[in-house]
C-alpha cells in the first residue's frame, strides 16, 4: 500500500480548552474527516511562530490546508477603520500569533511549492499576505449586499456563486453556478496581485480565488466551507479529492 499524503492543517485558537481550560488549539473534526475520506492524513500545525519550525513542517508534509476561524488583525490590511466597524471584529485570543504563523506558512508554501487549499479565513489571509485588503464588516461597509453571515444554516446552501468558465473550480465541481454555505461577515472584493476571482456572489463578494499563473502544483481558495457540505454533495467532496490527489502527486516528486 502506497503511503498516504500528509496534509498540514492550521488550527484556530480558543480562550478556554477542555483540558485545564487553557488557551488551546482548536480544529473542527470536519476538516480532518474530509481529508481522511479523500485519502490523506491530516496533521495539525503547531502553535509556533518560529520560522525554522514552520518551514520544516511544510517540508515534511505534502500540502497545506488553511482553515476558517476568528477574524484577522485589521492592522494587517487597514489601519483606519471606523470604531463601529472595529467593534465587529473578533480576533484570535493569542495576540496575533495565529496571524503571524499563517503569514509565515503562506510564504513557506510558495517558496517550497506545495499544494494549498484555503477555506474562509484561509482565503482572506492569502489575500492579505500578498498585499490585498478585506471588507472588515460587509453589513456596515457595504449595506445592501446579500446576507453572508448565515450562522443559522452552516450546513445548507444559502446563496449561489457564479464561476468563471474553464476555471479550476468549475472543472472540479462540474458547474458554472455553485451553491454555497455562508458564515462570514468579512470578505474580499478585489483579489491581490497573483490571484484572480473565479467565483463571486451576486453582490460581488469573492467566493473563489485561483492563481493567475501556475505557481503551485495546486491552489484553490474558497470563502465558503466545503468541509460542511461533503456529506450531502459530491462536488464538495471533489474539492478535497483533487487537493489530496495533488498532494499525493507532490509526494512522489519529493
Amino acid at each position: 500500500m502506497a503511503k498516504l499524503p500528509l496534509i498540514l492543517v492550521t488550527p484556530s485558537i480558543e480562550k478556554r480548552g477542555v483540558e485545564f481550560h487553557d488557551v488551546s488549539a482548536s480544529l473542527s473534526a470536519r476538516y480532518n474527516t474530509a481529508i481522511l475520506n479523500a485519502g490523506g492524513i491530516p496533521v495539525t500545525a503547531p502553535t509556533s511562530t518560529d520560522r525554522a519550525v514552520l518551514a520544516e513542517c511544510v517540508r515534511r508534509t505534502d500540502g497545506i490546508l488553511f482553515t476558517g476561524g476568528d477574524d484577522i488583525n485589521p492592522d494587517l490590511y487597514e489601519k483606519n477603520l471606523p470604531k463601529k466597524v472595529l467593534k465587529t471584529i473578533e480576533q484570535t485570543p493569542d495576540g496575533g500569533a495565529r496571524d503571524m504563523r499563517e503569514l509565515i506558512l503562506i510564504e513557506e508554501v510558495f517558496r517550497q511549492r506545495k499544494p494549498l487549499l484555503g477555506i474562509c479565513r484561509g482565503l482572506q489571509m492569502l489575500n492579505i499576505a500578498f498585499g490585498g485588503k478585506l471588507v472588515a464588516d460587509i453589513k456596515q461597509q457595504h449595506p445592501g449586499k446579500i446576507g453572508h453571515r448565515r450562522m443559522d444554516a452552516p450546513l445548507e446552501l444559502v446563496h449561489e456563486a457564479t464561476l468563471t468558465p474553464g476555471s479550476l473550480v468549475s472543472k472540479i465541481c462540474n458547474t458554472s453556478v455553485l451553491g454555497v454555505n455562508s458564515t462570514h461577515h468579512q470578505g474580499v472584493l478585489e483579489p491581490a496581485g497573483p490571484f484572480v476571482a473565479t467565483g463571486r456572489a451576486a453582490d460581488g463578494i469573492v467566493e473563489v480565488m485561483e492563481l493567475r499563473e501556475k505557481l503551485l502544483p495546486f491552489f484553490l481558495a474558497v470563502q465558503f466551507h466545503p468541509e460542511r457540505l461533503v456529506q450531502k454533495h459530491v462536488r464538495y467532496r471533489n474539492i478535497f479529492g483533487k487537493f489530496v490527489e495533488a498532494c499525493g502527486k507532490n509526494k512522489t516528486k519529493s
